[in-house]
């Protein structure tokens, strides 16, 4: 099976600002995340990024990289240029793997993209994890999701979802979960296929995306289906703070020596 993978890397950020620049045992961040990228079975690899200097870096490492508008509101909007740029057939598949994820396996890469080739009805696929603690569930920084018994998302949530009743309608003291009700976090990989995109920019936005600011809310409101596949392997998390940098600095840095 043949999939694209494209890699935002957007220079500016307000927490960490040259983000895709910032230096990981001897190499930008970028490289790192397109190198995983790489070791999957992509059949091509692109960086699409706002800045010159993210540019240059990219080439100088030997990525393909395209510049795209610096004026996105969205990164599905960002995605949606790629793919017109490159001029991607409407049933060809991408994975979006984020420039900020120097970690990414390249199996949840494959598994992802290979998700949406098994299930023709879906034009997005994504991952999940088992929740196996209560913060987690209610932690609002973690996208909870639930689905059919097919696999098909039914909603994504920043809310605790599944509401279990009986179990916290009174008391929600115990740290301990309703043993027989499945908890999933989404896992923010999406593969895509490329007619969907070209659909997606047209459309505003609605209610629950508005709500929950959950980009995939906008296509379940057009009646959109998505996929989600529990993840094969454990997915890290990216870079979003400096703390998080230096983490996935001191882990490298001790798989070097």
């Amino acid at each position: 099976m043949s999939y694209t993978v494209i890699i935002p890397a957007r220079f500016a950020s307000s927490r960490l600002p040259g983000k895709p620049l910032l230096e990981i045992s001897g190499k930008p961040m970028i490289q790192h995340v397109w190198e995983r990228a790489q070791e999957s079975d992509a059949s091509r690899v692109v960086v699409a990024t706002e800045d010159q200097r993210v540019f240059d870096a990219c080439q100088a490492f030997g990525a393909e990289v395209v510049m795209t508008l610096d004026s996105h509101e969205s990164g599905t909007d960002r995605l949606q240029e790629v793919v017109a740029k490159l001029e991607l057939a409407n049933d060809d598949i991408v994975v979006n793997v984020q420039g900020d994820e120097p970690l990414i396996p390249r199996q949840a890469i494959a598994q992802v993209a290979n998700n949406l080739a098994l299930n023709p009805q879906a034009a997005i696929s994504t991952l999940g994890e088992p929740i196996s603690d209560k913060a987690t569930v209610f932690n609002p920084n973690a996208v909870k999701a639930v689905c059919d018994k097919a696999g098909f998302a039914l909603y994504f949530s920043r809310a605790p979802m599944p509401w279990c009743r009986d179990e916290w309608s009174q008391d929600t003291s115990s740290d301990a979960l309703p043993v027989e009700t499945p908890f999933l976090r989404h896992v923010g990989i999406y593969a895509y296929r490329v007619g969907f995109l070209h659909e997606f920019v047209t459309w505003p936005m609605g209610a629950l995306e508005r709500a929950e600011k959950l980009e995939q809310l906008r296509a379940m409101e057009n009646g959109v289906r998505i996929h989600i596949e529990t993840a094969c392997v454990d997915i890290p998390g990216g870079v979003d703070t400096e703390a998080d940098l230096n983490a996935v600095r001191d882990l490298l840095a001790g798989e070097k020596s």
